[in-house]
């Protein structure tokens, strides 16, 4: 019996290591604190982020952390204040953070942390 475990163990690391490596979204779940994203673009001088609005979100509204650890950085956004605005559609906006801002390379590779989630806006 402990040489099937030990063999169905070496098994699953073996093919671990014949995989590409699988990019993970973390969930809303495990992390609540990060806000979800509908849309992240990484353009020439800044990275966009299309995020949910009652028609008040600022890009000040949102703090941003980013972890150098590792073969690249990571990044992750977390909203500081609710957007209070009463509106009767659900809205999203753009918020834009240059890559001076972040304090990260334009062209180096980066690792966004929040979740993204699919645009179910009105009439969807």
């Amino acid at each position: 019996m402990n040489r099937r475990l030990v063999l169905l163990a070496g098994l699953g690391l073996l093919t671990g290591c014949a995989t590409a490596p699988a990019v993970v979204m973390p969930s809303a779940a495990t992390h609540p604190e990060l806000e979800a994203v509908y849309s992240a673009i990484a353009g020439r001088d800044a990275l966009t982020l299309q995020v949910a609005s009652n028609g008040c979100t600022r890009k000040d509204d949102f703090a941003f952390y980013v972890d150098r650890k590792g073969l690249a950085p990571t990044v992750s956004f977390a909203r500081k204040r609710l957007d209070q605005c009463r509106s009767f559609a659900m809205g999203k906006t753009e918020l834009r953070f240059t890559w001076a801002e972040l304090g990260l390379e334009p062209r180096a590779t980066v690792f966004l942390l929040n979740p993204v989630t699919a645009w179910t806006g009105p009439g969807l």
